[in-house]
């Protein structure tokens, strides 16, 4: 017990210290992107496709005023012209957007989104980037530029003073403690003051469960709102089980949740040259983890995952942010990065010692098939939590492991389809789920009235192809033979406010171009020199 404490007073004390050095984030600049809000908008012509289980039906008008959504009408079939009968009619000082054929869902909402400062990407880079793929809404875990900066920037995108989507502040459990958190006591008293500085809930990684009991039974009481990234520091001892009792809210990403159903051990096996500040011990060991655990449908997996449900707990699995164990080439070779990832970023990506998520020491093939049976498990358990009731949300965690901010949100519907969900399935996840779990579901999530006027706007069906959600668009030949690119979003709209996301992204490829020209920078792979001109 004496030895849990130590590390996870020593754990504590350096986060302090590395929040302490970390340089200050650049001032976000003021908005000068988006046309609006107006007194009333009307989108004409939309295909919608709900987050409510409705299949897509149009084309709709969809009426907003003073950012509220008023009506959603009807106003013809596929077959036949529009009857301008049906139509509401524009007020003085409105403003109509001409979205005939076009495809409209529900603002998406990241649930596990980092601002950072740790990667060398500034907020409007990354911001710019989200909005860019239709994410109005993010949940930013662990407030990683400290938590008055977050709130700033909370209160400055609710004013919409600058473009960025909505923040949910989350702070690291402990993170400001003028002491590290050693008892219950002082465990409550810092959830306390968590809430009267304004956060939104708290990220746990683990420590003694009577410190986790404390914190978390506070912080529910107090109605706050919370996550929980297992570590394996702890996990021995307080698994999802334990935090879905607790009340927590969320699990990020898996561990954990193997932890809960095994039947044969009370740990995973760790090899015994195992070091956990060793990341390719630490995520190689994990690619392992499913394969040790309750077989699928078995006893113990149907009661882990009943009970899982029984308790409201949510499953924000952040697939994306471990498909490079599976396939690292795809990860690091992806078309993006050449256009639109910062030089920093780049660097941060690239093999190393002492970077999170860089830990491609020796990755190769035997890794990687481990990963993928891992993959198959952990999809197996969460289309069928899915499927009995469970919550399941989009999240990201981008800026790590070769995950591009934006980007990776399409990638992680795209896996969500993978492991089984009906394309419907997948954006009732990206939306209203999302919005359940930040207890945002009367504002956001679904277009219904009273709502938000949160909304993506795309040319094409995304329904049919989640690759034309991407900013750099789907493949498409024509009978002559022709490559094109279709897709990427159109228009992103938050609280009324009309976004040219296209233009969003040809902003972030000149903020990417002018970084690199500064020093002549160049993409290339890891062990690879730089082209000399």
């Amino acid at each position: 017990m004496q030895f849990h404490k130590t590390l996870f007073l020593l754990l504590c004390l350096l986060a302090q210290l590395r929040l302490a050095a970390q340089p200050q984030p650049a001032a976000v600049p003021n908005r000068q992107e988006g046309e609006g809000p107006w007194p009333q908008l009307i989108i004409r012509g939309v295909i919608l496709i709900n987050s409510t289980g409705s299949p897509p039906l149009g084309p709709v008008d969809i009426v907003v005023e003073n950012n509220r959504i008023t009506d959603v009408r009807m106003v013809g079939t596929t077959a036949l012209p529009i009857d301008a009968t049906k139509r509401p009619s524009l007020k003085p000082g409105g403003k109509e957007l001409d979205a005939t054929g076009m495809y409209l869902l529900p603002g998406f909402v990241d649930t596990h989104a980092h601002i950072g400062n740790n990667n060398g990407s500034d907020a409007s880079y990354v911001y710019k980037l989200w909005m860019a793929h239709g994410v109005t809404t993010i949940r930013e875990p662990s407030a990683g530029n400290g938590l008055v900066w977050t709130l700033e920037q909370k209160k400055k995108s609710a004013q919409n003073t600058i473009t960025a989507p909505r923040i949910r502040a989350y702070t690291r459990f402990g993170m400001g403690s003028k002491q590290p958190i050693s008892t219950p006591q002082q465990a409550r008293d810092w959830v306390r003051q968590n809430a009267k500085a304004g956060a939104d809930g708290i990220k746990f990684f683990g420590a003694a469960p009577e410190i986790m009991q404390a914190a978390a039974a506070e912080n529910k009481k107090l109605g706050l709102k919370s996550a929980i990234h297992h570590s394996q520091t702890d996990v021995g001892r307080w698994n999802a089980m334990h935090s879905a009792q607790a009340g927590i809210s969320s699990l990020e990403h898996w561990y954990g949740l193997p932890e809960a159903m095994f039947t044969d051990r009370t740990v995973q096996h760790y090899d015994l040259d195992y070091n956990y500040t060793n990341e390719q011990n630490r995520f190689e060991g994990a690619g392992t983890l499913w394969k040790q655990t309750a077989a699928p449908f078995s006893p113990k997996w149907n009661k882990v995952m009943n009970e899982l449900i029984a308790l409201d707990f949510t499953l924000c699995p952040t697939f994306n942010i471990y498909e490079a164990n599976r396939d690292l080439m795809r990860a690091r070779t992806a078309e993006w990065h050449q256009d639109y990832t910062m030089p920093e970023l780049w660097k941060f990506y690239t093999p190393s010692w002492n970077a999170h998520g860089s830990y491609w020491h020796s990755w190769g093939t035997e890794q990687e098939v481990q990963w993928r049976e891992n993959f198959r498990l952990w999809m197996a358990f969460i289309n069928e939590y899915k499927n009995r009731g469970g919550r399941v949300t989009v999240g990201t965690d981008s800026g790590f492991i070769y995950e591009l901010f934006g980007f990776a949100y399409p990638r992680e519907m795209e896996l969500l389809r993978e492991a089984g969900f009906h394309p419907l399935e997948v954006i009732k996840a990206a939306t209203l789920n999302g919005a359940e779990l930040l207890g945002m579901e009367k504002e956001i999530g679904s277009v219904e009235i009273g709502k938000l006027a949160d909304f993506v706007i795309v040319e094409e069906n995304p329904l049919k192809d989640f690759k034309v959600l991407y900013g750099t668009g789907a493949i498409r030949l024509a009978e002559n033979n022709q490559v094109s690119r279709v897709g990427g979003v159109k228009y992103t709209i938050k609280d009324g406010i009309i976004y040219d996301a296209k233009e969003l992204l040809a902003q972030v490829k000149k903020m990417v171009e002018k970084e690199k020209a500064k020093t002549g920078f160049q993409i290339t792979q890891p062990g690879v020199a730089p082209h000399k001109h």
